[in-house]
């Protein structure tokens, strides 16, 4: 029998393991609605391997091990030593993660392979589970199997092929003491087996970063103009590779727009795609504002700068309310430095390094008035539109489906009378698609208040959001009022 992993070794591991398959969702909301349930599942997941096992034999040590999904090594709490003992012997069947099916819709929208590649992430997991005796048994590898096997026929029935054969447990059985060890989960570094490139090298193609920008809620005129500048740059390459003369142009763009109008979503995708047509060597977005480059003593803004552009050379430096960087009231403010540092490396780096500032139409456009060098650099604006009360709908509905939710018909037209009606009477302080992302986490907030007083709820009660769940509460105010004068009449 070979010498157990220790759960610092178990909680290195499992961390590894999904967070490199969590690098691999290029999502933003399915990455997130991953981190959220992932070890909850696999806590699950880990009670039905030892229930396969012996249910009767848990040991302190399997505690540990499931603690250690959690916690780096910090001491059991003692309750869940009866945790683990009931849920192994109540485990009843293995039920994919709720995540799985976003995977799998993805899959089918984009051509990739996430669900296959979960699958083999997950059977790896369950392996280390497994081996918390130092050995994996017929019954556990059987297990395991079927728990891939489930999720393997979900990915056949809805036509998606993998590009290798499925890992299974059956090698790691007894006499591979620590399989988890000898078959670690893939990360950046590893290379996945019969010579396949590892999965992080697989970089989208140009059509499928284009797809992505398609698919993005309204930006009509943003996407025309994002075409319209891959097609310059892609003639500009053709009549370079002609021995044509070629104008001088910079790549360098400022993206005009209120907050929430997916100006940093664009501009990774830009990011990617310049890097896609050979334009950066490496297409990655590094983001930051005023306070990511300007410090508050001489000499030491420069150095912060300098280390900002070091991080974005090869792909993209993206400045959000660049504007701050200029105070028209103090020549001697430390955002000029700032300035002057990225001019520079602008020419110094004018072959892969492009810089993207957005902001406010108005003091944007201040801005980049503001310092000659600005404005010789800075000529290609995207203006991001508001989006209107239908697209804000669209929006809401995408966070529905992404997150597991689902709208009643009566909440669904009490959300479209609500984002209408904020879009029409919007002011300076209206956030787009902010705004919306409030007003779903809110109603997930009620949501989760009222399914919490019902005795055994359903999945379909665990997923709908009711008109209800949509509404501010309306007494409260009136008893706060009521309370108030209470206490005034007390003083």
């Amino acid at each position: 029998m070979g010498e157990p992993m220790t759960p610092s070794q178990v909680h290195k591991q499992y961390s590894e393991a999904t967070g490199a398959f969590r690098k691999l969702i290029p999502d933003p909301a399915l990455r997130m609605s991953f981190s959220r349930q992932v070890d909850g599942y696999m806590r699950q997941y880990a009670l039905g391997v030892w229930q396969a096992d012996n249910a009767s034999s848990i040991t302190p040590r399997h505690v540990e091990y499931y603690n250690a999904i959690w916690s780096a090594g910090n001491p059991v709490p003692s309750a869940l030593y009866w945790e683990v003992a009931t849920g192994v012997a109540n485990f009843d069947l293995f039920q994919p993660p709720s995540f799985f099916q976003d995977l799998r819709q993805y899959d089918r929208m984009r051509g990739t392979s996430l669900a296959r590649r979960f699958t083999d992430q997950l059977t790896l997991i369950l392996l280390l589970f497994a081996a918390v005796d130092g050995v994996v048994s017929e019954s556990e590898a059987g297990f395991v199997n079927a728990c891939s096997d489930a999720l393997l026929s979900l990915c056949d029935k809805d036509g998606l092929k993998g590009d290798r054969p499925a890992l299974k447990a059956d090698q790691f059985v007894s006499t591979a003491p620590r399989p988890a060890a000898s078959a670690p989960a893939p990360s950046a570094k590893d290379e996945p087996p019969k010579g396949e490139a590892p999965a992080e090298e697989k970089e989208p193609t140009l059509e499928e970063l284009m797809a992505e920008l398609d698919g993005l809620c309204g930006l009509e005129k943003v996407k025309q103009d994002v075409k319209s500048l891959i097609n310059l740059v892609k003639v500009r390459k053709l009549r370079e590779q002609a021995n044509l003369p070629v104008p001088p142009m910079s790549l360098h763009l400022v993206f005009l727009g209120n907050p929430g109008t997916g100006k940093t979503t664009v501009a990774r995708l830009l990011a990617k795609i310049y890097h896609a047509i050979g334009v950066l060597s490496q297409g990655q977005l590094v983001e930051v504002d005023r306070s990511g480059l300007v410090a508050g003593f001489v000499g030491q803004t420069a150095l912060k700068t300098q280390e900002a552009v070091q991080k974005a050379i090869g792909g993209v430096l993206f400045i959000d309310e660049a504007y701050a960087l200029v105070n028209p009231e103090s020549a001697n403010d430390f955002g000029h430095e700032a300035i002057e540092v990225l001019l520079k490396n602008m020419e110094d780096h004018r072959k892969d390094l492009i810089v993207i500032v957005a902001g406010y139409t108005g003091p944007m456009e201040a801005f980049i008035h503001s310092n000659p060098g600005l404005e010789s650099r800075f000529n290609k604006y995207f203006f991001f539109e508001d989006y209107d009360g239908q697209q804000l709908m669209d929006i809401f509905r995408s966070m529905c489906a992404k997150n597991g939710y689902a709208l009643s018909q009566e909440a669904e037209a009490l959300m479209e009378q609500e984002l209408q009606s904020l879009y029409h009477h919007r002011d300076e302080n209206f956030g787009n698609a902010r705004d919306v992302r409030n007003l779903f986490e809110k109603a997930v907030s009620r949501q989760s208040d009222r399914v919490a007083q019902l005795e055994q709820p359903t999945r379909e009660q665990l997923m709908e959001l009711l008109a209800e769940d949509l509404k501010e509460p309306e007494a409260r105010p009136a008893n706060n009022s009521k309370e108030e004068h209470h206490h005034a009449d007390q003083l």
